[in-house]
Order: structure tokens, then C-alpha cells, then sequence
């Protein structure tokens, strides 16, 4: 696998750098999770794939010491705390990389390590709305809403730090130099949503909310209810397409207003949602299915993996306890991604594991656990 002997720190955090370490697990590297002390033995990360968990505390004074040794040994670290807060454990990048100059030091934040809110609190939602992607989602007068915490979290933090980790490894083989890299969910979504700023300058995403061509606005770019309570979703933009819809809806273009008549989008709505309210989503994909009118069933999670295309192609993978989630894309030819088929990790499993492996001793992990600065998983504990 191409991040094959990479070795990743990752500071447990919510979502998006949950998500990182699980990218550079699935394609190779070798990701240890440092979790906080654990609420409950069996607690898992559910983005743990192909990591391991050793449990750290490091507000115990000898905390700051054990992870300033793992990372004197580790490629990377993603730490996912508001600014400041490594800093005070004396563990900022300027620590690290002195005693480990070629350390990737990923620093995974909403707004980023300066600015007005870089100390404050905020969830996707805020992050999204910062970004001015926010108020573009939605429909028409109705207020904005995000898309669940898909965007910013996920897109614009996890996805885009991930991107900028490996980005940092393939310089440092040039420069034998690690780097820290400022990952800002704000910034990252922005970033992401570029095509929405290139676009209005165009002319073509400057009309309200709701009312343009992808944000629910176009009757030719939107989901339909079908008979048995399922849903189509249709996206025949270009005029080619729109023609094959239309022949499959069985409607004469003729006879209908043009594609792109603003004003007469609410009213081919209205009849494009009364003709497939008509027959049933497998009827419709038997109908559709092989044309290019860009109609697609939409999946439930208990379909998608059993869908004919997805099968084929093993877009979803199980686990050994038969737990079904997407496989990690993209695609490489030659080094495909390998992800773990074991179960995710109990927080505290592999602590002494770990350990081991990073040099330390059995009488020290013997003391750092009689000191609680470390923890074992209970239903793993051999100590």
C-alpha cells in the first residue's frame, strides 16, 4: 500500500480528525490512536478502522513525556484541539520538531491557529456558516441548512487535512523536512466550494437560494417521490440528456416550455412529480437504467451494497462482524488501499502493544500504569 511504514500519532478528537487517521490507515500507514481516558471499556471510534488505541493521559505529569516519545518516532501527528491547548501541555510543534525534525505536524481545527475565533468553540454547522457555504443550502424560502455534518467536518476538515498530510510527506522526500500544517474546517470548506464562487462570477449560481440549477431550483436537477413511497433522483443537465428524460417520462418536448424557462421550472415540478408519483422506483429504473437521461434510484444504506453496479465494482465492503461501510476510494491501480476487515478498537487495547513498540520497557509501562498516566482496556488488560 503506497503510506505502507508511515507511522501516524492521531490525538483523539470528533469527526473530521477521526476521519484523517482512518484515510491514512486504509491506505497503509500504521495510524496508533491516543485516547483519553475511557468512559466505558468497550467505547470505540467508529472511524477506527486499521488503527490501534493506547489510552494516554496527559494532564498526569508524565503524559506529555510518553507522547513527546512517540511522536520522536512517528511521520505525522494529527492533533485536533483549539489553539493553545498543546502549547500549555508543552507539547506545540516547536517541541516536537526540535526533537523530531522530519515530524508532519497536522494541527486540525475549525477556525484555524489565528483569527478572531481560533480559541472558540464551534460545531460543522458554525464552521459551514463562517465559510459563506452555509448560505447557499437550502431551499427556496426556507432558511439555510447544512447537509447533516458532511461538509465541513468530513469535506472541508478530514478529506483536506489528509490531503495536506500527504501532500507534506511527498516534500519532505525532497527536503528531509517536516512542516506544520494549519488545517482550518473553515477553510477547508471554502476551499472546497470553489466552484460555487467561479460560478456565480459566471452568471451561474446568482440567482436566491433554491431557485438555481443544483440547489433544487431546476425540475430537470431534483428527487421524486415514486408509488411505493421511494424516491428518483434526476439530474439530466445537459440538453441531450433532458431529451432522454423527457422521452422516458413520455412527455413531447414540443409541447413543453424550454429547459431553461426560470419561470416555468415550479410548474414542471408539479408535473414531473405527479408522472413518477405513477410507477414504483423498479420500474422506473427498468425504464432508465441503461440510457443517459442521468435517473438513478435513490439507495438506503440497506440497498446500496446490493445493488447490481455496486456489487460489481465491491464499492462496499464487511467486516468480520458482518458490519457493511464503503470501501476507501479512490481506486489505485497498482497499490490499492487495503483496509482492515477486523473489528474497530476498544479504547485502551493495544496500549501495551504500542508501547513496546516505541521503546519503552516493561518496567516503565509497569510504573506509568501504577501512576495512571496509562490504561489498559479491561477486556484486554494484562497488567
Amino acid at each position: 500500500m503506497p503510506l505502507r511504514g508511515v507511522r501516524v500519532v492521531e490525538l483523539a478528537g470528533l469527526a473530521p480528525a477521526p476521519l484523517c487517521g482512518m484515510i491514512l490507515a486504509d491506505f497503509g500507514a500504521q495510524v496508533v490512536r491516543v485516547d483519553r481516558m475511557p468512559r466505558s471499556a468497550v467505547a470505540i471510534d467508529v472511524q477506527g478502522r486499521g488503527k490501534r488505541s493506547l489510552v494516554l493521559d496527559l494532564k498526569q505529569p508524565a503524559g506529555p513525556g510518553v507522547l513527546k516519545r512517540l511522536c520522536r518516532r512517528a511521520d505525522v501527528v494529527i492533533e485536533p484541539f483549539r489553539h493553545g491547548v498543546m502549547e500549555k501541555l508543552g507539547l506545540g510543534p516547536e517541541v516536537l520538531l526540535e526533537e523530531n525534525p522530519r515530524l508532519i505536524y497536522a494541527r486540525l481545527t475549525g477556525f484555524g491557529q489565528t483569527g478572531k475565533y481560533a480559541r472558540s468553540a464551534g460545531h460543522d454547522i458554525n464552521y459551514l456558516a463562517l465559510s459563506g457555504v452555509l448560505s447557499r443550502l437550502g431551499r427556496k424560502d426556507e432558511k439555510p441548512y447544512p447537509p447533516i455534518n458532511l461538509l465541513a467536518d468530513f469535506g472541508g476538515g478530514g478529506v483536506m487535512c489528509a490531503m495536506g498530510i500527504i501532500t507534506a510527506l511527498y516534500e519532505r522526500t525532497k527536503s528531509g523536512k517536516g512542516q506544520v500544517i494549519d488545517a482550518s474546517l473553515v477553510e477547508g470548506t471554502a476551499y472546497l466550494s470553489s466552484f460555487l464562487w467561479k460560478s456565480q462570477n459566471l452568471g451561474l449560481w446568482n440567482r436566491p437560494r433554491g431557485e438555481n440549477m443544483l440547489d433544487s431550483g431546476a425540475h430537470f436537477y431534483e428527487t421524486y417521490e415514486t408509488s411505493d413511497g421511494k424516491y428518483m433522483a434526476v439530474g439530466a443537465i445537459e440538453p441531450q440528456f433532458y431529451e432522454q428524460l423527457i422521452k422516458g417520462l413520455g412527455l413531447d418536448s414540443d409541447k413543453l416550455p424550454s429547459q431553461l424557462s426560470f419561470s416555468d421550472w415550479p410548474k414542471m415540478k408539479k408535473k414531473f412529480a405527479s408522472i413518477f408519483a405513477q410507477k414504483t422506483q423498479a420500474e422506473w429504473c427498468s425504464i432508465f437504467d441503461g440510457t443517459d437521461a442521468c435517473v438513478t434510484p435513490v439507495l438506503t444504506f440497506d440497498d446500496v451494497a446490493s445493488h447490481q453496479h455496486n456489487k460489481e465494482r465491491g464499492s462496499f465492503i464487511k467486516n468480520e462482524q458482518e458490519e457493511i461501510s464503503p470501501r476507501p476510494a479512490p481506486l489505485l491501480s497498482r497499490t490499492p488501499a487495503v483496509p482492515s476487515f477486523k473489528r474497530d478498537p476498544f479504547i485502551g487495547e493495544h496500549t501495551e502493544e504500542i508501547l513496546r513498540e516505541y521503546g519503552f520497557t516493561q518496567e516503565e509501562i509497569t510504573k506509568l500504569y501504577s501512576d495512571k498516566v496509562i490504561e489498559f482496556s479491561k477486556l484486554e488488560a494484562n497488567l
